[in-house]
């Protein structure tokens, strides 16, 4: 059971960051769709303006951040702030799962934990920005992200392309990616594939979209191999 009275959203406004002047524009960032008395009452509009919001105020953050930083440089550390897994940890630690309104079958379904909570942190960023405008949303991101930005959890370079390189200077052909699984529903699937080079046990990963899960496993094959991937990124000023 959701929560939601005006107690409840007065902690979930402390850990996000941001005091909401209109509070249906909060409670309308927690409604699953599989909740709303009509579609138009999810969050769906404003987790498609809040992904947008999130990727400006990202953007700037990591400018200003990284002044030495090449196009390229950005663009990795960008994608790894903004990508679905980044988004689902922020909402968790807001504690955004105990608010969310879904229906019991979402509520139930192993993929809550990383789909849907991903779509909040993207809705609640949405409803900051038009309760406040882009400077409240930008603190909201920047209170969420940072961390993550001076601390990247996995290397800035593409796994995937790092492997096929490692394989190509042994003279191996490039590596082979299969999906052996999907679950989930069907809005929402989260994929298992597994990695395999010549003369090497596969691996698998999951991942919330197949290139996702292709990158996993090509980290997950790194990972195991002792395989150093080099990291292109320079630290924050």
């Amino acid at each position: 059971m959701a929560r939601g009275g005006d107690e409840d959203l007065d902690a979930l406004e402390a850990s996000v960051g941001h005091r909401f002047q209109d509070r249906r524009l909060l409670r309308e960032a927690l409604t699953h769709v599989s909740a709303a008395p009509a579609r138009r009452g999810s969050y769906q509009r404003l987790e498609f303006l809040g992904d947008r919001v999130l990727g400006l105020a990202v953007s700037q953050m990591l400018y200003a951040a990284f002044p030495d930083a090449d196009e390229g440089e950005l663009s990795r550390r960008l994608a790894d702030l903004v990508r679905k897994e980044s988004c689902a940890e922020a909402a968790q630690a807001w504690g955004a799962e105990s608010f969310a309104r879904v229906g019991e079958s979402e509520r139930q379904a192993a993929v809550f934990n990383r789909a849907i909570l991903a779509d909040l942190c993207e809705s609640i960023i949405g409803a900051a920005f038009l309760d406040a405008g882009f400077e409240a949303a930008s603190a909201v991101v920047a209170r969420a992200f940072e961390p993550r930005m001076r601390s990247p959890k996995r290397p800035l370079r593409d796994p995937k392309t790092t492997l096929q390189e490692w394989a190509q200077a042994r003279g191996l052909p490039p590596p082979s990616y299969r999906e052996i699984g999907r679950t989930g529903p069907d809005h929402a699937p989260e994929f298992t594939v597994s990695v395999e080079i010549e003369g090497f046990s596969g691996v698998e990963a999951r991942g919330l979209a197949k290139r996702l899960a292709e990158q996993a496993a090509a980290s997950a094959f790194l990972a195991r191999e002792n395989i150093v991937v080099p990291d292109f990124g320079k630290g924050a000023s």
